[in-house]
This record gives C-alpha cells, sequence and structure tokens, in this order.
C-alpha cells in the first residue's frame, strides 16, 4: 500500500534517532469507505432517524425554507477560504489530510475570526468546513489535522445535512423562531443523539488522518483545558478517561444528561475513552494494513447495524427515535399548512 510521508511542522528530532518526518508517514487509505471508520452508535441512530417517515422531507422542506445559498453565505459571511495565498500552512495540511482519506473531491475550507476553539462541516448540497481562528492558533500542525480530518469525517459519511439542520433549529429555538414549536423541539433533541454519535465517528476519521492515537488524545486533552502541551498531562487525561471505561452503564446516562442540557457533543474525556476502546479492539490497525471496506462494498443490513450496536448504543435512545417520528409528521403538518396560507 502507498505511504504518503509528510513533514511535521516543528521537523524536531523525536528523541530515539527518527526525525519527526517518519513519525508522520502515513498509508493513504485509498478508496475507503465512511463506513470503516463509523461508530456503529452512529450507524444505527443515524439509519434510526432516516427510518422516521417524512423525516428527511421535513429537513429539507426546512432547508429550502431558508435555501442553500443564503445559509451557506450566512456561514462564511465573515470568513477567509483557504488556498496556497490564504492560510498557506492550513492549506498544505488540509491537502496532506484530502489524500490521507483518499477525498472524492476538495471541499471547501474556511476560517472564521472568533476565539473560541471549534470546527464545523456544513452544507447539503455543496458541503464545506470551516474552521475558528481559535483553534488554528491553539492547535499545532498534527493537531489542526486531527480537526480537519475529523470534519472531512462527517463529509464523507454523509452527516453535513443533520449537523447543519441542528445548528439552525438550535438558533431558532434560541430566538423563540415560531417555527421551532414541540414537535421541531422533539425532532431538535433526536438530532443532538445522534450528533453526540457522529463525533465518535468522526473521531476515528481524524485518527486515521494523521495516524497517531497520542496526537489525537493530545488534542482532546487541549481542546478540552485549552492549555499549552508543557502545563498538561495527556497520561493524566487517560487515567481520567478510564474513569469512564470501568463504570460500565454510567455512560448512557451521562449521554441523558446531555440530552437535557442540549450538547451536541459529548464530552472529551469520554471520547478519549472511545478511541482507546476502538484502538485497543483492533479496529484502528486492520485498517492500516489495508482491511477495510472499500466504497460500492455492499452495506449489511440495518438490524446488522442495530445488532453491532447493542452495547454502545442504549435502549432508551432507541426509544427515542421511535418517540420522534409522531413529532416528524405533525413539524411535516405544520410546515406544509404554512406554505399554504
Amino acid at each position: 500500500m502507498a505511504e504518503n510521508d509528510q513533514e511535521n511542522g516543528n521537523g524536531q528530532d523525536n528523541g530515539d534517532g527518527q526525525d519527526q518526518q517518519d513519525a508522520r508517514a502515513t498509508r493513504i487509505l485509498t478508496d475507503i469507505a465512511p463506513r470503516a471508520w463509523e461508530h456503529p452508535a452512529d450507524r444505527a441512530a443515524l439509519a434510526a432517524l432516516r427510518k422516521i417517515p417524512v423525516f428527511d422531507d421535513v429537513l429539507r422542506k426546512l432547508f429550502g425554507f431558508f435555501g442553500e445559498k443564503p445559509i451557506r453565505l450566512a456561514f462564511l459571511a465573515s470568513s477567509v477560504r483557504v488556498s496556497e495565498r490564504q492560510f498557506p500552512r492550513v492549506s498544505s495540511l488540509y491537502k496532506d489530510v484530502l489524500k490521507t482519506l483518499d477525498s472524492p473531491e476538495e471541499y471547501p475550507l474556511f476560517i472564521s475570526q472568533t476565539p473560541i476553539v471549534n470546527a464545523g462541516a456544513y452544507g447539503m448540497d455543496d458541503p464545506f468546513i470551516i474552521l475558528n481562528s481559535g483553534t488554528v492558533k491553539l492547535l499545532d500542525d498534527d493537531q489542526l489535522s486531527y480537526v480537519m480530518g475529523h470534519e472531512l469525517g462527517h463529509i464523507m459519511s454523509d452527516h453535513v445535512l443533520y449537523r447543519t439542520m441542528t445548528v439552525l433549529l438550535i438558533q431558532l429555538a434560541g430566538m423563540g423562531f415560531p417555527i421551532v414549536g414541540l414537535a421541531a423541539r422533539a425532532i431538535l433533541v433526536a438530532l443532538l443523539e445522534w450528533s453526540r454519535k457522529s463525533e465518535l465517528s468522526s473521531d476515528r476519521a481524524g485518527l486515521l488522518a494523521i495516524q497517531n492515537p497520542q496526537r489525537v488524545m493530545a488534542t482532546m486533552l487541549k481542546m478540552a483545558g485549552g492549555g499549552d502541551d508543557d502545563e498538561m498531562s495527556l497520561d493524566e487525561f487517560i487515567v481520567q478517561a478510564e474513569e469512564y471505561r470501568e463504570s460500565g452503564d454510567v455512560a448512557d446516562q451521562v449521554f441523558k444528561v446531555l440530552n437535557l442540557m442540549g450538547q451536541s457533543h459529548p464530552f472529551y474525556v469520554l471520547r478519549v475513552a472511545e478511541i482507546r476502546s476502538w484502538i485497543e479492539e483492533g479496529e484502528y490497525d486492520r485498517i492500516l494494513r489495508g482491511e477495510y471496506q472499500h466504497r460500492g462494498d455492499p452495506d449489511p443490513a440495518y438490524n446488522e447495524d442495530l445488532s453491532d450496536a447493542a452495547k454502545a448504543y442504549s435502549e432508551n435512545a432507541k426509544d427515542l427515535f421511535g418517540q420522534v417520528a409522531g413529532a416528524a409528521k405533525r413539524m411535516a403538518d405544520d410546515i406544509m399548512g404554512g406554505a399554504k396560507r
């Protein structure tokens, strides 16, 4: 399998006689299917969403209510598109990420001026990625590449419509917009439930983009604490994450609390625990050996997804999506009724 030797931004020796360029050698994952990195809970939750009658229609009608171009411009109004002449360092790193994950196309990448450390992938037919300037300033090359790989994973896994609508519904709900009634709020809760699971999938995509577990977990530590690498201990953070893994089903209770809090992302400590579990189960190494599903390969049946997700996806979450079906129908009726008036 081909290898892509990428140079680390600092070019320093790693202390064992090999320079950082060797440490950053990554395998190009030719024709990899997103399913290879998708968390079973994400797949099950997304499949459940898509099986809700009229659910996709509701979101697409909402999207159409505003229009894709205005939504795109609203996200990009205060952003700068990354290119070889605009943020060349970020541009070079992004091209490496696209190559490693064998992205089907080069999706537009933008940087937006805000100190909040975050990033996002948005759109419907024409997805794009936005990095906050605070993220670019806080993270080193490896860490920033991980974040871009994470967001590219969202696009390649076809998450962007749902993620965009989650952000819009949160914003509209906060503004008291009349279209976000009780039915829409129920749908938003379901979207948030899935959104947290989707982060676990994209964490894996980000890891595959840089193929360095230590740097991925260091990124999560930095984004959780906001400090410099030399004032934080990754070992201590991993010990903290082990408390989640040792607590069994307590993690499911955490997700329930997040539902009430309206959180779209799981806690970083939980994400470290999840990525460690994936590595220890051997899936990560199998992908690096070339043993992964390729685009065009048949997908297992929906029921197999639910079976795979038995441990990761609680019964309460599955019940939630069943309850949302009625809310989606009511919301569709509301939208169609409003359009006729």
